[in-house]
């Protein structure tokens, strides 16, 4: 039986939906740890279905500032994912790739923006390339967009495209661990209502 919309979900759907966040989110980190040659662990991941007033509440309120990086999915699936890079993330990067960190956004170059990109478009594409092989699909991505800014404006951005279908969006969030220090990951993914359909579908949740 397809859903209309994310609250119709059952549990045997959103147990499902939380073993393609743990695995994504594995499979990130492990990528993260290749890029820039430390040892990170990760903590278990949690995934929830959230409404996007208290998912910008789980991440530090609306008018928290922080970077994103938004990247598009189409082909068998449509939708948007967002890597929030709060600030012990950002300079986790910033340490270890550049040797710099910052303790403003403001002051981000651009050579620090660039890392910063290809970070979160890496975990991105590890996350999502990890559930297309989990599922039998194809996905492809878009150039990655990355922004500054109060975190309720980052997050209208899949509120406004695929809100009119629901109300709610998958958060993922964990803790990075990298030389003892816990160090938050938050993944947002928005897929329409289709596409979470043709996920269930293809993993034998439902039959169509």
């Amino acid at each position: 039986m397809e859903i209309k919309n994310y609250d119709e979900l059952s549990s045997l759907e959103l147990d499902t939906l939380r073993e393609i966040g743990s695995i994504g989110t594995g499979n990130a980190a492990t990528a993260l740890s290749q890029l820039i040659g430390r040892k990170i662990n990760i903590t278990f991941p949690e995934v929830r279905i959230m409404g996007y007033n208290e998912a910008i509440e789980w991440i530090g309120g609306a008018e928290e500032i922080t970077a994103g990086v938004l990247v598009r999915i189409s082909g068998e699936i449509n939708g948007i994912m967002l890597s929030v890079q709060q600030m012990e993330f950002v300079n986790l990067i910033l340490e270890t790739m550049l040797g710099e960190s910052i303790q403003d956004y403001s002051t981000l170059k651009e050579m620090e923006k660039s890392a910063l990109v290809e970070i979160g478009n890496i975990m991105i594409s590890t996350f999502i390339n990890a559930m297309a092989g989990l599922c039998g699909i194809s996905a492809e991505l878009t150039v990655p967009a990355f922004t500054v800014d109060m975190q309720g404006a980052i997050l209208a951005v899949p509120m406004a495209e695929y809100g009119g279908q629901s109300d709610y969006i998958m958060t993922i969030g964990a803790n990075f661990i990298c030389d003892g220090k816990q160090v938050p990951c938050r993944l947002l993914l928005s897929p329409d209502v289709r596409s979470l359909n043709f996920l269930f579908w293809k993993l034998g949740v439902t039959d169509g």
